[in-house]
This record gives C-alpha cells, sequence and structure tokens, in this order.
C-alpha cells in the first residue's frame, strides 16, 4: 500500500476485532479551567456559524478561584468540561439554590444558563368585588388577592386614579404576570399612574398603557377619556436577576433571562394569540428598557429567551402564521431597547412519519431561515430524542430497529419507516440554511438543544411528567449526529434531569467526562500522504479502527504514534473540538462504502458512538 511506503513505523494491528465496550473510568486527576480543553485549528468550512457567544457580549471569566457567603463555600474551578455547555434552570425563590447549581454547571465546563419564564395572562375580573379570577375565571386568583392599596384592591385603585384624571377613562382588559424578578424604576413609562405596590405578602408592580398597544409616551390620561390595559406584576422581593448575574460574573457564566410568554390561543395551545400582542410587547418594551438601564453593560447578560415553543418546519406563508408574527414583534421590541444581546429561540423537531405537520430536512431548513427572520440571533433546535420525535441514527442505519426505549412512541419498527431523517441530517440541513442566510447578510447562530431525558422512564425525573433518566453513552451519542454542524450545545434542563436518580448524569459525566467523542471524519491529505482528519472531543493519543464492508480485519492506527493532533479552535465549532490527522491510503476503500471509524482513549476507553465516513473516490 502507498502509505506504508512513505510511513516508517506505522503499526497496523491486525485481527484485532472491534468490541464496543463502554466501561465507565473514574478519572484520577481532575483538570483546572484550560487545561484538555484545548479546542482545535482546522481545514475545510464549517456550516455552524461564528464562534460560541459571536451575537452576544464577551463571555464572562470566573472570578477566583473559590468565595464564601451565607450560602457555604463554592469553588469557581472547572474539573471535568464535558461538550455540553449551556443547560435550563426552574426559577426559584431560595437563591441558595442556585449557587450549587452554578457550581455544578461550570464543574462540568458550562458556561451558559437559561431561565424558564411565566406567561402573560389575561383575566377576567369580579365586578362586586374587584377581584383578579384565576385563569378558568371560576374563582379569585390567591396570589392578586392580597394587591390592595387604601382599601381597594389594586384594580379598584387604578380604575379609581384614572377616572380621577377624566372620567371617561376605563380598564377595557387586565393582566396578570408572575415573576421572582424585581425591577428598576425603568419599567415605568408614566409614574404618575404606574408604582410599585408593597404589601405584607408580596409586591406588585402597576402598569397601565392605553389599548391600542401603543404604550404612549405622552403620559396624558386627562385630555381625553379612552381604554387602558392594567398589568398586574407579582414580582419577588429582592432581584433574582441582579443574584443570577452576579453569579454569572463569580463563574463565567452568561444568563438568558426569559421574555415574557405570550398569551395561547384558545383554539390551540400551540400558538400564540395576536389579540394580546399589544400588551404582550408593552410589557416586554418595559422590561427590557429596565434591564439596558441596569445591565446593558455585563457580560453575565448573555442575552434573552423567548420562552413560546413551537415547532420548526416549512409555513407555506409564514406571513399569515399569528404566532410568527407575535415572535417577530415581541423581537423587535428587545432590538430596540436592548441592542447587542441576542434572542435565543429553541423551537422543536418532529421527524415522525406519520404526524400530519412533522418535518422533513429540507422542510426544517426553510422553517429555520424563517424564525431566524423574526430577530432570532440564536437558534438551538430541540434534538427530539428526549421526547421520541427524533431518532440518532446514520444514514446507513435507516433499515435498523429503532431504539428500544423509542418504541413507546413509534412503537416496534424501523428508523427508516419510523422518521424521514435522522438528526444529523438535520441539523446538517439547517447548518446549510445558516450559511445561506449569512450570504443575505442575515447572520444568525446554530446551536442544539439536546434532550436529556428519555420518553419514558420507571421513575420520571421531571415533576408532573413520565420523561425518564436518560444516561451519559446516550448523550455521548447525541453530541456525536449533531456533529460539525452547531457552534454550541446546550440541554434542557438541569434542574431535574442531570440531577436525578443514583448515579445522575452529573455524577455519570464526573466520572467519565474525558472519554473520546468523534463527531466527524473526512478524506484529507497531509503533504504527500493520503489520511484521514478526525473531528470530536478528547482526541489525544487515541487509536482509530477503520472497518468497511468487504475488508477482512479491521485496521488499527495509532495516532500518538503516527498522527498529528492540531491545536487551534475552529471557526464555527464549539470550542473543545479537537481535530487528530492520521495516514490512511483510502484508495484501499471501494466507492461509495461507508467506513466505520472507531476512536479508543489510550486507557482503553472506546467512544461510545462510532462515526462513518462515506468514500467517494
Amino acid at each position: 500500500m502507498r502509505w506504508l511506503a512513505l510511513v516508517l513505523g506505522l503499526a497496523i494491528i491486525a485481527g484485532v476485532g472491534y468490541v464496543v465496550n463502554i466501561q465507565r473510568q473514574e478519572t484520577t486527576a481532575p483538570i483546572t479551567t484550560g487545561v484538555g480543553s484545548t479546542a482545535s485549528g482546522a481545514a475545510g468550512a464549517s456550516a455552524s456559524g461564528g464562534t460560541t457567544g459571536s451575537t452576544g457580549s464577551a463571555k464572562p471569566s470566573p472570578s477566583g478561584s473559590a468565595f464564601t457567603d451565607p450560602c457555604g463555600t463554592f469553588d469557581t474551578t472547572m474539573q471535568t468540561p464535558y461538550p455540553i455547555t449551556g443547560y435550563w434552570i426552574i426559577p426559584t425563590s431560595n437563591e441558595c439554590t442556585w449557587r450549587p447549581q452554578f457550581q455544578e454547571i461550570h464543574r462540568v465546563g458550562g458556561d451558559t444558563v437559561v431561565r424558564l419564564a411565566h406567561g402573560l395572562s389575561p383575566r377576567r375580573v369580579d365586578s362586586d368585588t374587584g377581584q383578579v379570577l384565576d385563569a378558568e375565571g371560576d374563582k379569585p386568583d390567591e396570589r392578586y388577592a392580597t394587591c390592595v392599596e387604601d382599601g381597594l384592591t389594586c384594580v379598584q385603585a387604578a380604575e379609581k386614579d384614572l377616572k380621577a384624571a377624566n372620567s371617561g377613562n376605563r380598564i377595557t382588559w387586565t393582566y396578570v404576570y408572575r415573576t421572582d424578578e424585581h425591577y428598576g424604576d425603568h419599567i415605568f413609562r408614566c409614574p404618575q399612574m404606574e408604582h410599585e405596590i408593597v404589601t405584607a405578602e408580596r409586591v406588585f408592580f402597576r402598569l397601565i398603557a392605553p389599548d391600542d398597544g401603543t404604550d404612549d409616551a405622552s403620559c396624558d390620561f386627562s385630555s381625553k377619556g379612552r381604554g387602558y390595559h392594567l398589568i398586574l406584576v407579582s414580582a419577588g422581593k429582592t432581584d433574582s436577576l441582579t443574584n443570577l448575574l452576579a453569579l454569572g460574573d463569580r463563574f463565567g457564566i452568561r444568563v438568558f433571562p426569559g421574555l415574557p410568554l405570550a398569551p395561547r390561543d384558545p383554539t390551540g395551545f400551540t400558538k400564540a394569540n395576536p389579540r394580546h400582542i399589544g400588551t404582550l410587547t408593552t410589557l416586554t418594551r418595559r422590561i427590557v428598557q429596565d434591564y439596558g438601564a441596569r445591565f446593558s453593560g455585563r457580560a453575565s447578560l448573555g442575552g434573552v429567551y423567548q420562552p413560546f415553543e413551537l415547532q420548526i418546519r416549512d409555513w407555506p406563508d409564514p406571513d399569515k402564521v399569528d404566532t410568527l408574527k407575535v415572535l417577530a414583534e415581541q423581537h423587535l421590541i428587545v432590538e430596540q431597547e436592548l441592542p447587542g444581546k441576542p434572542i435565543l429561540i429553541s423551537p422543536y423537531l418532529d421527524a415522525r412519519r406519520d404526524r400530519e405537520f412533522a418535518a422533513t430536512p429540507a422542510e426544517a431548513a426553510r422553517g429555520f431561515k424563517v424564525l431566524a427572520r423574526t430577530g432570532a440571533g440564536i437558534i438551538a433546535p430541540q434534538d427530539g430524542r428526549g421526547t421520541g420525535k427524533g431518532g440518532l441514527f446514520w444514514p446507513n442505519w435507516k433499515n435498523k430497529p429503532v431504539d428500544e426505549r423509542l418504541r413507546p412512541v413509534v412503537g416496534d419498527t424501523t428508523y427508516a419507516k419510523a422518521y424521514y431523517g435522522g438528526t444529523r441530517d438535520y441539523y446538517r440541513m439547517m447548518a446549510q440554511a445558516r450559511q445561506e442566510l449569512a450570504e443575505e447578510g442575515i447572520h444568525v447562530e446554530l446551536w442544539a438543544n439536546i434532550e436529556a431525558f428519555e420518553p419514558e422512564g420507571d421513575k420520571p425525573c421531571a415533576r408532573q411528567s413520565t420523561r425518564g433518566q436518560t444516561d451519559k453513552p446516550r448523550l455521548d451519542t447525541a453530541v456525536t449526529l449533531v456533529g460539525p454542524y452547531v457552534s454550541k450545545i446546550i440541554s434542557y434542563m438541569w434542574s431535574d434531569y442531570f440531577t436525578c436518580g443514583s448515579p445522575s448524569l452529573a455524577e455519570q459525566i464526573a466520572q467519565d467526562w474525558n472519554r473520546p467523542i468523534a463527531i466527524q471524519a473526512f478524506r484529507r491529505p497531509r503533504d504527500i500522504q493520503d489520511g484521514l482528519e478526525i473531528r470530536g472531543y478528547n482526541l489525544r493519543g487515541v487509536k482509530v479502527t477503520l472497518s468497511w464492508t468487504g475488508v477482512d480485519e479491521p485496521k488499527v492506527v495509532d495516532s500518538a504514534q503516527v498522527g498529528v493532533l492540531e491545536p487551534g479552535p475552529i471557526p464555527g465549532l464549539p470550542e473543545r473540538v479537537e481535530r487528530v490527522w492520521i495516514p490512511f491510503d483510502l484508495d484501499e476503500v471501494p466507492e461509495g462504502r461507508w467506513v466505520r471509524v472507531g476512536v479508543t482513549a489510550p486507557d482503553g476507553r472506546i467512544a461510545a458512538e462510532p462515526i462513518y465516513y462515506q468514500h467517494q473516490g
């Protein structure tokens, strides 16, 4: 073979069967920040976009190695960095819950936290008592029953003040919004009519805006009578976001707080209700104005999160889709009031053939372009594996039976019969769409949101959910298959799914964080030698096993002996991706054959998932 003549000392271990043995081994020497997480340089273009965080502020750096406060002593040293670097967390009123979560997330290499948010809710009011009723309109809402001013309910007090300005003024609709944040004065546009209400139990913010959605800055309540919308915000006595950003500064973590969730259309839970778009944008404007006044220079404010969940698909006429209109209007407000901070949105993929509105990879790519045009700066599609809406398989695997854990969703069938394509197909097509948008001058990042759960489980991890615990090999597989098409990988979610079970996912990562994960292989000559470039994580010193249909025995190449590990960041890929080059004469492989590429660590641990390269001659 030609490459043997060119490379002296190349060891080919023949006759060795390729044994898949996903055996976890604990590391004995945890690393500190920056060691072992070197990104590598690359030849060739990536379709995934700019470097991590390119649409937002510079990433904060951890301050110091340890600090102590009333919640305990916490370490800001990174120890077991994993390819997933962002996580959702659940809002909580106990800030001593956040500190351990930030420490745990930072320990596994996390640099991004996304917060869920509550929804803006239109409410009926009891005309006799002035009480805000619950979402069903059946009884008073206990949360807002304590909102009282001078012996009047907050609704009655607001109406009294409006009529004092002009007897023709009236409240035409009342809305409520719940948060544990505590806003500053910049949330008020008209202080003579808007203010903070402090009761023994809670804190409320009273916001009043014209019911035509203009949020008129003139604050003229007296010259003529008109209709107004009242927004009552049930807030925290202290500001959770201030505390989260302080933790972000400590740990070098960017925080994406959630925007107010749009009211849902009564005709379909998955649709936003355009009837309330004016009030939604008013509340959004007030909140992001306040963020801008207090936090615009903070690196730890990474951007904002659009929490309205929708399926990414090919909308025949996007301009007529109410949900897209609502999101675009809300995103426009963010762009105007919080410039430089990107909007993160995480739509879901549904690849199931038996669903009417499921999308093919090409249709999802067209949907990606539509969402980018709403003003989203970061699109992180959910991979769908946790819900069973998508499958982790290669094109040459399509006739294999689906993973046993997917059968409760799609049945006992094959991947080809269950799904229009695998995860990798979808992200590849969306990466291509991202590149086409960039050529039009629309810049958006493509991230992957890996679902860290299973469709079902004997012991569900999350409250009010049947979703079960998954394991690290399945996470490794998901990382492999989103591959070279994304600039960052995040996961839903840390609270519950990474902390439940024994061992928890967080514990499994800590024990096995540096197992190799390959994400891509392609032909790349080096000087006059033919060879393969392999990209992935923890590739230093790996042995590469190559096999294909028709070869008698696998070929094993020791990269520590004859390969080259090339350092330096790869534009558009996650920062910890490395590349290793190995010599190999691809003329040995018949054209069109799929080459199975397995990687094994120096200590014998095998990657949970091989990668495949289709030889095109």
